[in-house]
C-alpha cells in the first residue's frame, strides 16, 4: 500500500466500525432481553428461519442473528407458524429467539 492510499483506508475502516453499531442496535430494539420460552422453536435455511410456537399462550418473538440483521417482532398464536428473512450468505446465522414488543417496533 502506497502512503497515499493509507489514509484513505483507514477512514474507510473508521467509517464502517462507525456505522456497523447502528446495525446491530434495531434487533435490540425490539427484544426484551429475555430468551424466548422453550416451547417456542426455530428452524434456519438459506433463505428463511421459521419459527413454530409450540406453548399454550400466544408469544411474541424476534429471531437474533450472529451480525445484528434486524428482524420484525412477530405474534405467533398458539400451534401457529412464522416464517422471517432468512441469515444469507456471509456466514451469518440465526443464534437463537427473543422475547419482544410488537408495540415498540411498529411491527406485528
Amino acid at each position: 500500500m502506497t502512503r497515499r492510499s493509507r489514509p484513505l483506508a483507514l477512514a474507510a475502516t473508521t467509517a464502517a466500525a462507525l456505522l456497523l453499531p447502528l446495525s446491530a442496535a434495531l434487533p435490540a430494539a425490539a427484544a426484551t432481553g429475555s430468551p424466548a420460552p422453550e416451547c417456542v422453536h426455530y428452524v434456519q435455511s438459506w433463505r428463511y428461519t421459521d419459527v413454530h410456537n409450540g406453548c399454550g399462550d400466544t408469544v411474541s418473538v424476534t429471531v437474533e442473528y450472529t451480525n445484528g440483521q434486524w428482524a420484525p417482532c412477530r405474534v405467533i398464536e398458539p400451534g401457529g407458524r412464522a416464517t422471517f428473512s432468512g441469515y444469507g450468505t456471509s456466514g451469518n446465522y440465526a443464534t437463537g429467539l427473543r422475547t419482544c414488543d410488537p408495540a415498540a417496533t411498529g411491527h406485528a
